[in-house]
C-alpha cells in the first residue's frame, strides 16, 4: 500500500510539537475544542458498545488507535476510561512530546511513530480508530481512509473529523484563525485539502465501512465556547462509521 504521509504537513507539526500541552499555544484552538470532540467520540464509543460512562472504566477491553495523535489531547482520556491506546503520528517530535507527558501524567499509552499502512502491515487491529484532523493533512484521503477500514475489526468504529470546504471554511479556517485571531500559524491548513462532509462519507463508504452518524463542531464567538450540531457543519464536522461483521 502506497505511503499516505506528505513529508510538509509532518514538518509543520513537527516545528510546533513541543507546544502541545500549553492551552495558550499554538494548539489553543484544539485545546479550546477538545472537550467537545471528547464528548462526541466517549457518546458514540460507548454506545456502538453498549457502554456506561458513569462506571469507574468504561472502556476496559477495547483496543484504541489515534492516529494522527499529535501530543496526546485525546488518547490520554481514553486511557483514563480504561482503554489499551496505541498513538500513532508521523511527527517523531509529537511521539517524544506525547510520550514524556503521558509519563508524568502516570499513563501506559502505546506511542509510535509510524503511519496507518504500516500498522496495517504489522497484522494490528482496533475496536476504535479516531482519525481526528488528519485527513486534510494527508497526501491520499481515499487511501489513508481504507488502511483505517483495514485496521478495524468487524463491527468497530472509526470516528473522523475534518474542516468542510467552502467560502465560509475559508474565511473561519484561514482568514479568520490564521490571518486575524493568529491561532494557528500561517499555512497550517490549506483550502484545497479541505473535504466537504458527502466527499467524506462517499470515501468512507467506498472502503466498506457504514457510516452512522454526522455532526457539526461549532464555535460560538459570544460565549467563547464549542458545541455539537446536528445542522451545522459548514466548518468543523464529525463522521462516525461502522465495519460490517461483527
Amino acid at each position: 500500500m502506497q505511503s499516505t504521509i506528505d513529508p510538509a504537513e509532518v514538518a509543520k507539526f513537527e516545528a510546533m510539537a513541543a507546544e502541545w500541552w500549553d492551552p495558550t499555544g499554538k494548539f489553543k484552538p484544539l485545546h479550546m475544542m477538545n472537550p467537545c470532540r471528547l464528548d462526541y467520540v466517549t457518546t458514540q464509543i460507548a454506545a456502538e458498545f453498549a457502554r456506561d460512562l458513569t462506571g469507574p472504566a468504561p472502556f476496559e477491553g477495547l483496543r484504541i488507535l489515534d492516529i494522527g495523535c499529535g501530543g496526546g489531547l485525546l488518547s490520554e482520556p481514553m486511557a483514563r476510561l480504561g482503554a489499551t491506546v496505541v498513538g500513532a503520528d508521523a511527527a517523531e517530535g509529537n511521539i517524544k512530546t506525547a510520550s514524556v507527558h503521558a509519563e508524568q501524567m502516570g499513563l501506559e499509552i502505546d506511542y509510535r511513530c509510524t503511519m496507518a499502512e504500516a500498522l496495517v502491515d504489522e497484522g494490528e487491529t482496533f475496536d476504535v480508530v479516531m482519525a481526528m484532523e488528519i485527513v486534510e493533512h494527508v497526501a491520499d484521503p481515499q487511501t489513508f481512509l481504507t488502511a483505517c477500514q483495514q485496521l478495524l475489526k468487524p463491527g468497530g468504529l472509526m470516528l473522523s473529523s475534518t474542516i468542510n470546504r467552502n467560502p465560509k471554511s475559508f474565511m473561519v479556517a484561514i482568514v479568520g484563525a490564521e490571518h486575524v485571531m493568529r491561532w494557528l500559524p500561517k499555512g497550517t491548513h490549506e483550502w484545497s485539502k479541505f473535504i466537504t462532509p458527502d466527499e467524506l462519507q462517499a470515501m468512507t463508504a467506498e472502503t466498506g465501512l457504514r457510516n452512522v452518524d454526522r455532526k457539526g463542531f461549532v464555535f460560538n464567538p459570544i460565549t467563547w465556547s464549542w458545541s455539537i450540531s446536528d445542522r451545522d457543519l459548514s466548518v468543523n464536522y464529525v463522521t462516525a462509521s461502522v465495519k460490517p461483521g461483527a
